[in-house]
């Protein structure tokens, strides 16, 4: 399934847990498995506490800070910090289905990561029954 978006800002966390929990119910699949993918070279994907917004917050500034927007990178297009913290992040995640249900913490969710925008953007989840 592909799902479409727009980022609104140059660095954004962006829940999609209820997206990929959409996926997963349209599906039908009890028991198996969610590859959800980012197909970009400065936007990635993460699982991490959904429930403070302070924490994503705090994981932008702490990227930030390691890998400023302004470095001394040679890359000519000025974003060697989004490429940077996109490879971190990484481009996929895969999370366990049990019971109809995705199987993340209670705490958890599933984070789309925009680290050069606003741009247009997409990501990909397959399921895979087993």
């Amino acid at each position: 399934m592909l799902w479409s978006m727009r980022t609104t800002k140059s660095q954004q966390f962006i829940n999609i847990t209820n997206k990929v929990a959409e996926a997963v119910n349209k599906s039908n699949v009890q028991n198996g498995i969610a590859v959800i993918y980012v197909p970009h070279t400065t936007a990635g994907l993460t699982i991490n506490e959904s429930a403070d917004p302070d924490v994503v917050r705090d994981i932008i500034a702490a990227l930030d800070k390691a890998y400023p927007v302004h470095g001394e990178y040679l890359h000519f297009e000025g974003n060697s910090h989004a490429h940077i913290k996109a490879s971190l992040m990484g481009s996929s995640c895969t999370v366990i289905i049990q019971g109809g249900r995705l199987m993340l913490g209670t705490w958890q969710g599933i984070y789309f990561c925009e680290f050069d925008g606003p741009r247009d953007r997409k990501f990909y989840v397959k399921i895979i029954e087993g």
